[in-house]
């Protein structure tokens, strides 16, 4: 385990758990450009997150002020973004999967209504839970419609990859 600590006039500043962080691999990746760019910037926030966890306690409270209405619009978004892909795609597990998205916006805006309030989570843990849940999310949950891309797709004359989607209008 590998722990880097800049340490100022005898004060830790910031800690950085390097195995807590994410890499994004291609083992990550669905080949949707549009998901793949939002599942990065996830991944992006949530490393973020872990460089702010200081142990700091006015520190942390203040970075999550700033930081934790960002992370929920950009996790609405893609949810958003990838539910109606998903739709378009005629994706049969649709239902399930918008379940899964919506459990996980009630769970963390209780987690963030414990963090306010001072209950049980730190800034370390709540964003540890939300690497677990991404990370965990993309591998399984994701996974399957990744297959259902795949099976959908076409190839084109240069080799790619696509699929056609045709929109509903208000989607």
């Amino acid at each position: 385990m590998l722990i880097n600590i800049t340490i100022i006039f005898g004060e830790k500043v910031m800690m950085q758990k390097n195995e807590e962080l994410i890499t994004w691999t291609n083992k990550l990746a669905c080949g949707v450009k549009i998901i793949d760019k939002q599942h990065q910037g996830l991944v992006n926030l949530v490393n973020d997150m872990f460089m702010h966890a200081t142990g700091n306690g006015i520190q942390e409270r203040d970075y999550f002020e700033r930081v934790i209405k960002e992370v929920v619009s950009y996790v609405k978004i893609h949810f958003e973004t990838e539910e109606r892909i998903l739709q378009a795609t005629k994706f049969a597990g649709y239902i399930e999967h918008k379940k899964e998205h919506d459990s996980f916006i009630m769970a963390v805006i209780e987690n963030i209504q414990d963090y306010k309030s001072g209950k049980r989570l730190t800034l370390s843990s709540f964003t540890k839970y939300l690497k677990d849940w991404i990370l965990s999310h993309i591998a399984f949950k994701d996974k399957i419609y990744f297959d259902h891309f795949k099976k959908i797709a076409t190839r084109s004359d240069n080799g790619k990859l696509s699929i056609k989607i045709k929109e509903k209008q208000g989607i």
